[in-house]
């Protein structure tokens, strides 16, 4: 008889509005004492890709920003603001794809979104107009989700996982769903080949996503509007904890056929 499995999925109540150089391991860590749960061994602590930005300082107000001749040239032909183009192309590797009203990158850190994964939604500025301001992903999420993590784990005595996730679209389907941008001590990617299936076929291709899928299940629970739960406790995640990288779910150009 196979063992029951269970993935519970928990936000955290109790996280304030973040600043520029709060602590948020320590905001986590007092919001779950506060709260009716506890930390425990291979939990995945999940969080809104905005709280890190905001905490890092990546607000940027538009009218601070110089655009360039082909920031400007472009944004003509986007009927974007060309300050915000401006930003994109410096938070890019390469622009891939554009169009009227959208345009796809490779993101310096390697994935591939709209807009450089720069937002406006739910970003508010200290100052000047709010529509002005837009937030930035962070530098580099895993080293973001390392940091929280070692600070958790110091805090609590437990061997924990963190995955900073954000909402962007996908390929062939329409809608937009939570995604891995930054992890530390879990798997980005899951290698079942050579595992058996139930008929004790070996599995040849098969690859899982799974810092993905459990991006997707918590976005679930934060919502995408206005519910104010940027961060989940994620127990029972099904895979081996180790250390991993966000960058072992990119596809390489070699094998990306729409590229």
């Amino acid at each position: 008889m196979t063992a029951s499995r269970s993935l519970t999925l928990s936000a955290v109540a109790g996280i304030p509005p973040i600043q520029e150089g709060d602590d948020l391991a320590e905001i986590i860590f007092q919001a779950v004492l506060g709260s009716d749960l506890i930390f425990e061994n291979g939990d995945v602590i999940v969080l809104a890709q905005k709280i890190v930005s905001k905490a890092e300082g990546r607000l940027v107000n538009l009218t601070t920003v110089k655009p360039s001749a082909e920031a400007a040239e472009l944004a003509a032909f986007l009927g974007k603001r060309p300050e915000l183009v401006e930003l994109i192309l410096q938070e890019s590797a390469e622009v891939l794809r554009t169009r009227p009203g959208t345009i796809i990158v490779e993101h310096k850190s390697g994935f591939v979104c709209a807009n450089a994964g720069i937002d406006h939604s739910n970003v508010k500025g200290s100052w000047g107009q709010d529509n002005d301001w837009v937030l930035l992903l962070p530098e580099d999420s895993d080293r973001s989700a390392s940091q929280i993590r070692q600070a958790l784990e110091q805090r609590t005595g437990k061997k924990l996982a963190v995955l900073v996730i954000d909402s962007h679209g996908r390929a062939w389907r329409n809608g937009v769903l939570g995604t891995a941008i930054g992890l530390s001590g879990m798997p980005g990617l899951v290698d079942l080949r050579g595992a058996e299936d139930m008929n004790a076929y070996k599995l040849r291709v098969t690859t899982i996503g799974a810092a993905d899928e459990l991006a997707a299940a918590a976005s679930l629970v934060m919502g995408q509007a206005n519910e104010g739960t940027p961060v989940v406790l994620a127990r029972g995640f099904p895979y081996p904890l180790r250390e991993g990288r966000v960058s072992e779910l990119f596809r390489n150009k070699e094998n990306d056929l729409f590229r």
